[in-house]
């Protein structure tokens, strides 16, 4: 799935399911909160954090991936909602990175191996 056929799926999901959109500081308000839960499993699976419940880290990685499409879906919503194509935004962010970053990561020493 392409990022514009995400933005049409959403919106229709949205607009038929969803029956409409939250108003975009209650879409901010969600996005944060799935970031957290983004931020929970991973502090738990690659940080020092552990699980309360021992059985949770073996359906973790599951479970990140799904908050991680949960976010994903309330920016697509907070995307169609004010107006942004997400293709064009990533190419343009992209591009503004390879013309900033071309020189600055390669000469990086704490990224070298």
């Amino acid at each position: 799935m392409t990022l514009a056929e995400a933005q049409q799926t959403v919106d229709t999901w949205i607009k038929t399911i969803g029956i409409r959109y939250y108003d975009e500081l209650t879409n901010t308000a969600i996005l944060m909160e799935e970031v957290g839960e983004v931020a929970r499993y991973m502090s738990r699976l690659y940080g020092e954090q552990s699980f309360k419940n021992p059985e949770q880290a073996t359906t973790a990685h599951a479970d990140m991936a799904d908050e991680m499409a949960d976010v994903l879906f309330v920016l697509i919503c907070l995307a169609n909602q004010t107006g942004v194509d997400l293709t064009d935004a990533l190419q343009k962010n992209l591009d503004k990175k390879t013309k900033r970053d071309a020189a600055r990561h390669a000469g990086n020493e704490k990224l070298k191996e």
